[in-house]
């Protein structure tokens, strides 16, 4: 099954662009804006792999509900969330029994990450981290990208992007969709930015017939393959 993921957020829309990368990248997700319902989810019979907490909750501190569910024996590992970037906030954090932190603006590509890396470090994570779609190959764990054998020199938002479509393989994906996941999810750069990675990308892993790449005309794109 799945690893699945509590997500602790009050902001929607922020919500929305976590459960959407999340379930992208394989997990299965449960949300709450309430700090509240997170303690009664997360001590559940069938407790969650692991929480994306909010710091800033309506109800009950983050920092809270990490303390409370401690003193519980409930050792989930726990990702915070925070608007706030001080050091003894981070550290706090961490000290109460939080496993990692991120300051908002964050990218979603960068929490799927520091997911995986937790629940590989608990024995959760989904087994296979290598994706392969003809003949291009990515190897997560060693960072390493091939295509037909040789090795593929990428930048790191290019390696990103591949990686989310690798992920993706056969699914249509939209302009958004992708801007949300390889980028901060709060991005206001060009709109543009994310045909002009497609096309870098083209030109280094799909320059040659048959093409893995595909436009959806008004939509987006699909990687094409198997």
């Amino acid at each position: 099954m799945a690893p699945r993921v509590l997500i602790v957020e009050d902001e929607e829309n922020v919500a929305y662009v976590i459960r959407t990368a999340l379930r992208l990248a394989g997990f299965a997700t449960t949300e709450t804006p309430s700090g509240r319902d997170a303690l009664h989810l997360a001590s559940d019979a069938d407790p969650p792999d692991l929480i994306i907490l909010d710091v800033q909750l309506p109800d009950l501190n983050g920092f809270e509900v990490c303390k409370r569910l401690r003193f519980d024996a409930v050792t989930t590992p726990i990702i915070f969330l925070t608007a706030a970037d001080s050091v003894d906030d981070r550290v706090r954090g961490l000290t109460i029994g939080g496993d990692d932190y991120l300051t908002k603006p964050f990218s979603v590509e960068e929490l799927v990450a520091r997911v995986h890396v937790i629940l590989h470090r608990t024995g959760r994570a989904p087994e296979s981290q290598v994706f392969v779609c003809g003949d291009l190959e990515l190897d997560d764990t060693a960072h390493v990208v091939t295509q037909g054998g040789r090795e593929v020199s990428l930048s790191p938002t290019e390696y990103k992007l591949l990686r989310f479509l690798l992920r993706n393989a056969g699914r249509a994906l939209s302009r958004n969709q992708i801007l949300d996941h390889v980028w901060d999810y709060d991005f206001d750069g060009e709109s543009t930015v994310v045909e002009t990675y497609i096309s870098m990308l083209r030109k280094k892993v799909d320059s040659s017939p048959p093409t893995l790449i595909r436009t959806i005309r008004g939509f987006g794109y699909r990687l094409d393959g198997t």
